[in-house]
C-alpha cells in the first residue's frame, strides 16, 4: 500500500487527512500490544464525513496509522503543547496514557519510519499546496481531525463539539477563522477557538498567510458522528447527516473567500 492518497481538485481548498488511515505493516503490527492493536486513537470515519462536501476540493490522506508515525507531528518530535500531556512523533502510549507497544521502536526505527511514511505524506501535501497556489494565487489548507470527547489524560471535562485551531490566529487570514467560528456558533453546539487544540504541526508548518497559504484545523469531538466512542467506533448516519451540513457550509465559505484572499496576496 502507498503511504499517501491524493485526489486532485481544481478549487482553492485542500483537505488534509493525516489520521484516518488504519494500515499497519505486518512487522509493525506484530510489535503492538493488545491495547495498541485496538487503534483507538484513529480519527474514525472523518474521510467519510467530508466526502463530496466541496466539489473541486483536493484531498491528501495518509493511509498509515498514527501509531506507525504521526503525520501531524514535526520530524524533530518537538512538543506541540509544552507542559501538557500529549503524544509524540511515534506514540509510546495511547491517548489514555497507556503503553501500546510490546517492543517500542528506537531511534533508528523512527528515522526509518520518518523516511518511509512521514516524508512522502508531507511531500505530497506540499506539492498540492504549491499546485493550488499556482492556480489560484492562494491555497487554503483545512486539516481534518476528530478525537474522543472525554479523555482525562489530555484534557479536563468534555471536549466541545467543534475545535478550531489557527495557532492563535497566526496560520490564516482572520476572515477564515471568523467564517468557521461563525458557522459553528450558529449551530448552537459547543465550540472553542484555539482552546485545547490550537492546530497541529501541519497547520503551524504550512500556514503562511503572508505567502498566500492559509491553514486551519478542525478537531471534532467524535460524539458528533459516532454511535459510541468505543469499539467498533461505528459511524452514526443520523448524527453525521446534520454535521455534514455544517462542515459543508464551512468549506464553501472558505472557498468563497479565496478570490479576495488572492487579491490581497
Amino acid at each position: 500500500m502507498t503511504p499517501v492518497e491524493v485526489h486532485r481538485g481544481d478549487g482553492p481548498v485542500i483537505l488534509g487527512l493525516p489520521h484516518t488511515g488504519t494500515w499497519l505493516p505486518d512487522a509493525i503490527r506484530a510489535r503492538l500490544n493488545e491495547r495498541g492493536r485496538l487503534l483507538a486513537d484513529t480519527d474514525w470515519h472523518v474521510e467519510r464525513l467530508y466526502e463530496g462536501l466541496l466539489p473541486g476540493a483536493t484531498t491528501v490522506r495518509a493511509t498509515f496509522h498514527r501509531y506507525v508515525i504521526d503525520a501531524n507531528r514535526g520530524p524533530d518530535d518537538a512538543s506541540l503543547y509544552p507542559g501538557q500531556n500529549t503524544t509524540g512523533l511515534v506514540p509510546t502510549t495511547d491517548f489514555d496514557g497507556q503503553p501500546i507497544w510490546n517492543d517500542a521502536p528506537g531511534a533508528d526505527e523512527i528515522a526509518n519510519r520518518t523516511a518511509r511514511f512521514h516524508v512522502p505524506y508531507h511531500a505530497a501535501l506540499a506539492a498540492e499546496i504549491a499546485r493550488v497556489r499556482a492556480r489560484h494565487r492562494v491555497a487554503i489548507l483545512y486539516d481534518c481531525h476528530s478525537i474522543r470527547s472525554v479523555i482525562p489524560f489530555l484534557f479536563a471535562g468534555r471536549l466541545p463539539d467543534f475545535n478550531i485551531g489557527t495557532n492563535g490566529g497566526a496560520t490564516c487570514d482572520p476572515r477564515i477563522e471568523g467564517a468557521a467560528r461563525d458557522i459553528c456558533a450558529a449551530t448552537g453546539r459547543t465550540m472553542a477557538v484555539n482552546g485545547r487544540f490550537k492546530g497541529g504541526w501541519t497547520t503551524r508548518h504550512y500556514g503562511r498567510p503572508e505567502a498566500g497559504v492559509h491553514a486551519i484545523q478542525m478537531e471534532l469531538a467524535q460524539a458528533t458522528h459516532l454511535a459510541a466512542e468505543e469499539p467498533p467506533f461505528a459511524y452514526d448516519e443520523a448524527k453525521a447527516a446534520g454535521l455534514r451540513v455544517t462542515l459543508g457550509d464551512i468549506l464553501r465559505a472558505l472557498a468563497e473567500l479565496a478570490p479576495s484572499l488572492a487579491r490581497a496576496a
